[in-house]
């Protein structure tokens, strides 16, 4: 049992953040996959052109949503430069999306709607693996650790027991 509750604390934190991540990133896929797929087939647009306004709604969702809670215990660096890294990390996972959907529509010449959807989500998977690993070591920085030999200037120095 002891085992066990180690285990857990040492992975409590990253499960957490997963959790949290995982909970956005699925009201985020529903922004982007149903407005995608509205876009696409209800009011005719593009496959890319769909594709692209769908993810900057559901990016815009997901920057928020992951800021004020996924990670908000995480040191904040500013909200124009996490801003405008997080969407410049979602223009890669776009682009990851892009390329899988215009592989499959422009070089496979497969345009039927399953094939479609197929293509999103491969491309939202692999999007979503490079999002999850960019937004923790560029965007949502980690607190930096306070040293045992920093000096409170009302208490005197910290002591360790």
């Amino acid at each position: 049992m002891q085992l066990l509750r180690g285990v857990y604390e040492r992975f409590a934190a990253i499960l957490h953040e997963l959790i949290k991540f995982g909970l956005i990133g699925a009201l985020a896929f529903v922004i982007d996959f149903g407005g995608t797929n509205l876009l696409r087939f209800v009011i005719e647009l593009g496959p890319l052109t769909s594709k692209t306004i769908a993810t900057v709604v559901a990016a815009t969702f997901a920057y928020f949503g992951n800021r004020f809670w996924t990670f908000r215990h995480r040191e904040q660096s500013g909200v124009a430069r996490e801003y405008i890294l997080f969407f410049l990390l979602n223009a890669v996972g776009l682009a990851i999306s892009l390329a899988v959907i215009g592989f499959v529509t422009y070089v496979l010449g497969r345009h039927d709607a399953l094939s479609f959807v197929i293509a999103q989500i491969i491309g939202l998977v692999l999007g979503t693996l490079f999002r999850f690993w960019s937004y923790k070591k560029w965007v949502f920085l980690a607190v930096p650790d306070t040293p045992a030999s920093v000096v409170d200037t009302q208490a005197g120095p910290l002591t360790t027991r």
